[in-house]
């Protein structure tokens, strides 16, 4: 049976709670402490002047309410601690499926992280004190009902129309409140992924286009949000004339039943005190239904993103591999598209090898490099690294062997080291040198004002295009990987990055990983032992490198033609042919 996360941090939770509903248990029995003393005051005091029993009742009253207040305390203090160790405990599960949930095509966001904030807060805050006193309430009834049943009845009544007041309130706001969120969530993932472009959105004047569609979008959401806020503030002014138009309703009649010689004084004072405690969390509830429903709303999403994207489980370690790779009738397609980007892929490399793969635009060049990882996994057919399925791996081993240079050069907030390091907690120094050797970028490094420790910023935001996936070069052979996949390595390099560049393959070679590269420059290409052309998500051409230059050279008037022009001086001295860009 698959492990669920979210399943056991809640059996677990549910048992702290249980600790606290105990501490509620005695907390509204400390309650009954007002009631009493005010009716042994009217009832004994009052009417045998006696004031060493005034006194004595005032001791008592006064310790248990200091009990009481204490428990309230340490109540919170239990509840604070349940929010965080939840949080705590699911956290790096919600990234993970979040992660996961990218891979598959979702919006790259943090929401989940704030949807488990916003169940972290509510757990803390005092709206959840309403479901642990709201049990007290039939038996604070019971107990008005005991002093009197008239007074019992107008309490049963009123308990009644309240709750009912809270129904309206959540059928009434549900809806607004739900579109509201739905919109305020799209907003804020488009409004992330503004900040994170903000450069492309100023140098072509973007954001004015931007905001305007956002504001849109956002009054949008401020209506309905207004809609539900105004409902609701009618409720809760309602509900606030209700419970105070009860306890003068609750006095008066327990007056009537005092002249009728029915009650005495003291048992009138205990109901209205009595009926207020048993209508408090119903009103609390109605205050707090915002953060309630917006708790529901996040635990209901959190839960979604858990069981649709689970842990892998049941993945036993492999032996380290030697590098054997092969594609075995490998397709990929996106839904909503009838044509897949990959259409019966097969090839086959053997350590040492370093495969070339080239093509026009949109061939499926980097799908193919993500399935070759395991970022993707096929429709149908399969990707093997030494005869294992690569979905069989477990991703936590696999990335030991793997290095993975995309097209777009992803770094992390954080020092170089850190990301050449792979972000491991406590890299070997002379490891993460070598990787900058390999890379041919440790000299660069060394010229930084803080060496290896310089901050990069944001994405890399501190270094130059070229820097930045030079480094990501030196990622990638971090750790003397089997196999090694890079998608168009040279895009921001020069011409000293890609002699660098063409260095750490022939290195890579001499250890025997197996180097899986995707370029037009005939440089870049030099260590190639294979070339595999592509075209329309299908191959075309897969062998030997000199064979498949001589198949191309031998095609002039037909469609691989343009190929063989670009790849024509692979053996002889490089020029600038490369088509820009690699197809998806």
């Amino acid at each position: 049976m698959a492990p669920d996360p979210l399943r056991d941090v809640v059996k677990q939770c549910r048992s702290a709670l249980l600790v606290v509903g105990a501490f509620s248990l005695f907390i509204n029995i400390l309650v009954l402490t007002s009631p009493i003393y005010m009716m042994q005051m009217y009832d004994r005091v009052l009417s045998s002047g006696r004031v060493e029993t005034l006194y004595f009742l005032t001791l008592i009253a006064g310790i248990a309410i200091l009990v009481m207040g204490a428990l309230e305390s340490v109540r919170g203090r239990l509840l604070a601690r349940i929010s965080g160790w939840l949080e705590k405990s699911l956290a790096p599960e919600v990234i993970a499926s979040s992660a996961r949930s990218a891979l598959f095509g979702a919006a790259a966001t943090a929401q989940p992280l704030r949807d488990l904030g916003s169940l972290r807060a509510f757990l803390s805050g005092t709206g959840i004190n309403a479901l642990f006193d709201a049990p007290w309430a039939p038996i604070f009834l019971g107990i008005i009902y005991w002093l009197h049943p008239v007074l019992g009845w107008v309490g049963i009544i009123s308990a009644v129309l309240l709750l009912s007041i809270a129904v309206v309130n959540e059928l009434w706001s549900r809806n607004p409140l739900k579109e509201a969120g739905q919109i305020s969530l799209s907003n804020t993932q488009m409004a992330d992924s503004a900040i994170r472009n903000a450069g492309v959105f100023h140098a072509m004047g973007m954001l004015e286009g931007f905001l305007f569609g956002w504001t849109k979008r956002n009054e949008s959401a401020l209506t309905s949000q207004l809609q539900a806020s105004d409902r609701s503030a009618t409720i809760i002014g309602f509900s606030k004339f209700f419970r105070v138009f009860v306890q003068v309703l609750i006095l008066g009649t327990g007056a009537y039943l005092v002249l009728q010689h029915q009650l005495t004084s003291g048992g009138m004072i205990a109901a209205s005190i009595l009926l207020g405690r048993a209508l408090s969390p119903v009103d609390q509830a109605i205050g707090a239904w915002k953060s309630m429903v917006l708790a529901r709303e996040s635990f209901a999403r959190i839960k979604r993103l858990l069981e649709r994207f689970p842990a892998p489980h049941g993945l036993m370690p492999l032996p380290a591999p030697d590098g054997q790779l092969s594609c075995e009738g490998v397709v990929y397609a996106v839904r909503g598209r009838e044509k897949p980007l990959l259409n019966q892929i097969s090839f086959k490399l053997q350590p040492r090898d370093v495969l070339g793969i080239i093509g026009p635009s949109a061939a499926g060049k980097s799908t193919l490099c993500k399935i070759l990882v395991g970022i993707w996994s096929p429709a149908r057919g399969s990707a093997r690294l030494d005869g294992a399925d690569l979905s069989a791996w477990p991703a936590e081993q696999l990335g030991q062997f793997v290095g993975y240079l995309p097209q777009d050069v992803e770094l992390f907030r954080g020092t170089i080291k850190e990301n050449i390091a792979r972000l491991l907690p406590e890299p070997e120094a002379a490891a993460v040198v070598e990787a900058a050797r390999i890379a041919g970028v440790h000299e660069m490094i060394l010229r930084l004002p803080k060496g290896y420790e310089t901050e990069i910023g944001e994405g890399g935001a501190f270094l130059s295009g070229g820097q930045r996936q030079r480094v990501g070069l030196a990622r990638a052979v971090f750790g003397r990987p089997k196999l090694i996949v890079l998608d168009e390595p040279n895009a921001s390099l020069d011409v000293e990055g890609e002699e660098a560049l063409v260095a750490a393959i022939e290195q890579a070679k001499n250890w025997g990983a197996t180097v899986v590269l995707v370029s037009h420059q005939p440089r870049v290409l030099q260590p190639a032992t294979k070339l595999l052309f592509m075209r329309d998500g299908r191959v075309e051409m897969f062998g030997d490198r000199d064979v498949i230059l001589s198949r191309l050279r031998a095609q002039p008037a037909q469609k691989a033609a343009p190929e063989a022009a670009r790849l024509d001086d692979v053996e002889a001295q490089p020029r600038a042919l490369a088509e820009p860009g690699a197809g998806q």
